[in-house]
């Protein structure tokens, strides 16, 4: 029998939301942050009209209209993967000059009635950028290689992702 660790919810900070007060199953929501994404030395990814998906144990994962987005950078890989909430996605190799990122990004061109939000917004793995900004604040890549949350001061954890929060 596996015994399930309930994780101790960080206390929340003035100005804080605590990751352990977003909803199961997820939700996506329009944000207006200054979110911006830093590829190579060039600007891949610069919005203000944003929508994040949150989900209990996950710092907020971003996804970007694509006119906000360089797609000249963007190549379709063969990838895809099925999330029980928001469908199909696939994904991206970003180049720029002699950098490449596998799979690096990805998008729902056929989202679940739910998410219709990110039809074809496009969400980056902070991991795999030079850089990814909040307002200003430079993220902290959500830990693990399957998750793309991005980590700032306004959001309390634990965060699901190292190991041994896989049955969080």
């Amino acid at each position: 029998m596996v015994t399930l660790i309930h994780p101790v919810p960080d206390p929340c900070l003035p100005g804080q939301e605590s990751v352990w007060s977003f909803p199961r199953p997820s939700i996506a929501q329009p944000v207006h942050n200054h979110l911006k994404i830093i590829y190579n030395g060039h600007v891949l990814a610069e919005t203000t009209a944003a929508v994040r998906t949150i989900e209990t144990s996950h710092p907020p994962t971003y996804y970007f209209p694509p006119a906000d987005v360089d797609l000249s950078l963007l190549r379709e890989s063969s990838s895809r993967s099925i999330c029980e909430w928001k469908g199909q996605a696939r994904y991206f190799d970003i180049q720029s000059g002699d950098k490449m990122s596998r799979n690096a990004a990805w998008a729902y061109p056929h989202p679940t009635t739910s998410f219709a939000l990110i039809k074809d917004f496009i969400a980056f793995y902070p991991q795999a950028m030079d850089l990814c900004l909040v307002d200003g604040e430079a993220v902290v890549p959500q830990a693990g290689t399957f998750y793309g949350g991005w980590i700032t001061s306004g959001f309390a954890g634990p965060f699901k992702g190292p190991p041994g929060t896989e049955r969080w």
